[in-house]
């Protein structure tokens, strides 16, 4: 093939828009959907769209056989790796899907791509490196902030940490468009790039609020946990909270949905007290389903997480219309989202203080809850907002309550 036919087919390949995330429908229900919704909506709007991703199944055959993702490339790398598999595999598997999203987005060279920190820093760089060399542009989508919030579970050598703030700093600073999610996060990032730049705020999204929705005066009064129960969840403290609570004659269940390394612990209280239940996974239709059955839903973290991402299950509980008991620092920005919200009241993260507020709780401690009409955390709402400041720059989204 001569030179002129080669870049005629680039030509001709040539697509609108992409979309490089790692976890992708159906196996991430909620940003997964999301994210296959914006294709969706890209491509009746006329762009051709192409999806990046990676899947532990046949992704192609679930699209066909759901009737989803019509008329948009798919490029799909087998996924070999998750939260559980060990680190040396999971930068082997990053490593390999790297060099894949390089190669079809040479193949297909999209004038405008969607990116977000799964997986982080990585791909985001291969990108901005890709839109420097095909003059394209990106909205980079700061779902929570890196390497700081890695730092915070495992120190990372200082010269190594100093080196990723760079490059992020670099895609940041080169991005057409720049999402995260609350103010404190926007202020940790112009911290580090010592200027400001602007910075569109967006709430996580949830699946549908049930419609049979139950008032807070017909649900069961106690706590459901919901999420990963990992390294950042304060899940030894919540534990050991839940046990002294029990034996000192507290009688509120406790409902715990969801995995994470401290699933084994959870299961051995489980045991122990007939009214604390471990569910396990569940979709997010049915972690709904049973969440919206009881009063109160359970949000620790810890502090130094608040700066650098925000709890993803938040927006679930409000729209199962919960109180929300944070257990955090006082000053940090999820107990000021939850106080000055009115969304539930917040604990400090320690046992005694912890212990306290279940009995107050159990008591029947009062409320001034929001109007929750005024939020809408839908899927629908969360992909029109991403939809307009690709292709709009609407600056509706520069500021939210957060």
């Amino acid at each position: 093939m001569s030179g002129r036919n080669f870049n005629m087919l680039f030509k001709l390949k040539r697509y609108d828009f992409a979309i490089v995330h790692r976890n992708f429908w159906p196996k991430s229900d909620i940003i997964g959907e999301a994210l296959l919704q914006l294709a969706e909506k890209s491509q009746k709007n006329g762009k051709k769209v192409a999806v990046i991703t990676q899947s532990y199944s046949n992704l192609h055959q679930t699209l066909e056989e759901k009737n989803r993702g019509n008329n948009i490339l798919f490029k799909v790398s087998k996924l070999r790796s998750d939260s559980s598999t060990k680190l040396i595999y999971r930068i082997i598997d990053m490593i390999i899907f790297t060099l894949w999203t390089f190669f079809n987005l040479l193949l297909i060279r999209p004038k405008k791509i969607y990116i977000s920190t799964d997986p982080p820093l990585l791909i985001p760089f291969i990108v901005c490196l890709y839109s420097k060399l095909f003059k394209c542009s990106y909205t980079y989508h700061l779902q929570d902030i890196h390497p700081e919030i890695t730092n915070t579970i495992t120190k990372i050598n200082p010269l190594l940490f100093n080196l990723l703030k760079k490059i992020d700093n670099f895609v940041v600073c080169n991005a057409s468009n720049v999402i995260t999610i609350t103010k404190i996060m926007k202020q940790e990032i112009f911290q580090r790039l010592e200027h400001e730049i602007k910075i569109y705020l967006i709430d996580n999204p949830t699946t549908a609020i049930i419609k049979a929705e139950k008032s807070i005066s017909q649900k069961i009064n106690g706590f459901v946990f919901s999420g990963n129960a990992g390294r950042l969840q304060q899940i030894p403290l919540l534990l050991k909270s839940i046990e002294k609570y029990k034996n000192q004659g507290g009688k509120l269940p406790f409902i715990f949905i969801g995995g994470g390394i401290y699933s084994d612990d959870i299961k051995l209280l489980a045991r122990k007290y007939e009214d604390v239940e471990f569910k396990g996974k569940m979709s997010s239709i049915e972690a709904n389903s049973l969440t919206i059955q009881y009063t109160w839903a359970l949000l620790p973290i810890e502090d130094a997480v608040t700066k650098y991402a925000f709890p993803c299950k938040t927006s679930s509980y409000l729209s199962c219309r919960m109180n929300i008991l944070s257990i955090c620092s006082q000053d940090t920005s999820v107990a000021q989202w939850v106080l000055k919200n009115n969304f539930g009241i917040n604990a400090q993260p320690n046992t005694q203080e912890l212990v306290k507020t279940f009995f107050k709780i159990e008591d029947g401690i009062t409320i001034n809850k929001p109007n929750m009409n005024s939020y809408d955390f839908s899927i629908e709402t969360y992909v029109e907002k991403i939809f307009h400041i690709i292709y709009e720059n609407n600056e509706n989204y520069y500021e939210k309550n957060i």
